[in-house]
């Protein structure tokens, strides 16, 4: 074995990235932000992580394997109106956890990207149509399964979700309360068909 073992939990350390990240967006966030919420070098940070966007990766991975799993168990519910309600209520737990800085970090990562982040827009971007994409194949199978109309259009519906999800993520970041969210989640609900 070569080199020095490390003196810090890398789980630990990817949480406070997956903060400072999510507080301060991809761009606003400074290597020294990181290391002094690491508690790390930055020889270190560059040793276990690699750069800043590798880091960022590994947040971004964190985040969807934690905070917004959700989306993953949602899908896995046994009808549409169950998916959607789950995806509904996940969004709107996220959104309000007083533990978690506002907002979401892949919609308010991609928004203020500069030239110089393009590589972490697209990904940012590619993320969220994959989530969006994970969505139109489980509506797209309640309509096999009988469970929605066969009129019904799991492409457009999937959008209108990610739509009004990413919408409420802008809406908490700006300080709109659990209740205004649950009004919306109500709304969009109302608008499922079948």
């Amino acid at each position: 074995m070569s080199g020095r073992p490390r003196l810090f939990d890398i789980d630990k350390a990817l949480d406070q990235a997956l903060k400072v990240f999510w507080r301060k967006g991809y761009e606003g966030t400074s290597l020294s932000d990181l290391t002094e919420a690491l508690g790390i070098t930055r020889p270190s940070l560059y040793a276990a992580f690699g750069n800043k966007e590798d880091l960022f990766r590994k947040a971004l991975d964190r985040y969807v394997e934690g905070p917004a799993s959700y989306i993953s168990e949602a899908i896995a519910e046994p009808t549409a109106r169950a998916v959607v309600e789950r995806l509904l209520s996940g969004a709107i737990d996220l959104l309000t956890d007083p533990r978690n800085p506002g907002g979401c970090l892949i919609v308010q990562g991609a928004i203020a990207c500069s030239e110089e982040s393009d590589t972490i827009r697209r990904e940012l971007v590619a993320r969220r149509a994959a989530g969006k994409a994970a969505i139109h194949q489980r509506l797209k199978r309640a309509i096999l399964e009988g469970d929605l109309p066969t009129d019904a259009d799991p492409a457009d519906m999937a959008s209108y979700l990610a739509t009004i999800i990413h919408g409420m993520a802008v809406q908490a970041a700006s300080g709109a309360s659990r209740e205004e969210l649950q009004r919306v989640a109500e709304m969009a609900l109302r608008a499922l068909p079948g």
